[in-house]
């Protein structure tokens, strides 16, 4: 069973804190988290892309010159794909970029990406992370003491409203609650901060 160094906001190791072996300590599953991290990827896209083909575009009715005698390719529309202004060939159209993943392949992805971090000793507990206001200074000052200068994936409890409030404006700093921990996140961040009790919840929920 991992154990990791819980500290405090003042950046003091106040304890040890002993985690799920079947969560945090399962050896990573490399496809699995790829393919969560495609899925991810792929549900931000919007796919409302679209061009026109040369039955949309406006005009084009009639034909440019007579078929024989001018000494030019013939011709049928000016709003053919060859035109200037003419219709787009095999263009982007509105589609659906969602993927399909198993209930369980996305538990084992999540489980390998939180036992990466684990391992690659880039996670850091917190005893708690309580600010009076929500104010940026401070939570900068926090992850000062907490070594905490690179990308930075903060899991807090869902009712710590001023957390979410006092990074929002620092650009390497992403906050997220415990109920919206993803492999994308992880993964993307080089330092993972989350409180105790985000910890247990995340634990109740895959154990």
């Amino acid at each position: 069973m991992p154990n990791l160094a819980l500290f405090n906001q003042e950046g003091s190791q106040v304890g040890e804190v002993k985690l799920n072996d079947t969560i945090f300590g399962i050896t990573p599953h490399q496809q699995a988290m790829f393919d969560a991290v495609l899925l991810q990827r792929s549900s931000l896209r919007q796919g409302t892309h679209k061009t026109k083909t040369r039955t949309e575009v406006r005009g084009g009715g009639r034909k440019p010159w007579k078929q024989k005698g001018t000494g030019r390719a013939r011709q049928g529309s000016i709003r053919s794909p060859q035109w200037r202004g003419g219709g787009i060939v095999f263009g982007p159209t509105p589609r659906n970029y969602n993927l399909k993943m198993n209930k369980k392949v996305r538990r084992l992805a999540l489980k390998s990406a939180l036992s990466f971090k684990v391992l690659e000793n880039e996670m850091v507990v917190l005893d708690e992370l309580s600010l009076a206001a929500p104010k940026t200074k401070e939570m900068v000052t926090i992850l000062n003491k907490l070594e905490a200068d690179k990308k930075v994936l903060l899991i807090v409890d869902a009712k710590n409203n001023n957390a979410l409030l006092a990074a929002r404006n620092i650009p390497s700093v992403k906050v997220i609650p415990a109920t919206g921990v993803n492999v994308l996140d992880l993964l993307d961040a080089r330092k993972v901060i989350a409180t105790e009790d985000a910890l247990n919840h995340i634990e109740e929920v895959l154990s």
